[in-house]
């Protein structure tokens, strides 16, 4: 499983920022709630990330926050940003056949209760960065159901460049 909006190029600075504070925000909720999974291993898990997930959303967000509520068009360019990678957020919140199983047993959350939490903590950061959230889009991929954007075949490219050049070698 990938998601489409980890998919997406990083452009310019503000891109990069803005898709990290949407996919940390995400991630943050998610490990919150897997801390309390059914599955105690999973939990366990989960809640020795959420040290992690909380450091990484401060850092993205700070940098939005700044980029935001910056110069002219540090805020134009969060915007374009925000606005171009909106759209990729309704996948955080589909669920799938797995997901609903998931959540039935306990072990993982429901999606919709999450999407609240997330949209909070992003309206949250927007009011502080002085960004418009942007209203919401369906879109065609859903790298979940295996769908996903042409950017994924050139990460994967690139992340199999050196193996493939040198079958075998080892770090």
């Amino acid at each position: 499983m990938n998601l489409a909006l980890a998919e997406q190029p990083n452009g310019d600075f503000a891109q990069t920022i803005v898709r990290q504070v949407l996919l940390d925000a995400w991630q943050l909720e998610m490990y919150e709630a897997l801390s309390n999974s059914t599955d105690t291993r999973l939990a366990a898990i989960a809640a020795k990330a959420l040290k992690e997930s909380r450091y990484h959303y401060r850092f993205s967000a700070g940098w939005l926050v700044r980029l935001g509520d910056g110069t002219e068009e540090s805020h134009r360019r969060a915007q374009n940003a925000l606005n171009g990678l909106w759209r990729f957020t309704d996948e955080l919140f589909t669920a799938d056949e797995v997901d609903e199983a998931m959540a039935t047993a306990g072990i993982g959350p429901r999606l919709t209760e999450l999407q609240q939490k997330w949209s909070a903590r992003i309206d949250e950061v927007l009011r502080e960065a002085t960004l418009e959230r942007p209203a919401s889009a369906r879109y065609a991929w859903h790298g979940k159901r295996g769908v996903h954007t042409e950017h994924l075949g050139h990460m994967l490219t690139e992340m199999q460049h050196l193996q493939r050049t040198y079958p075998g070698a080892q770090w």
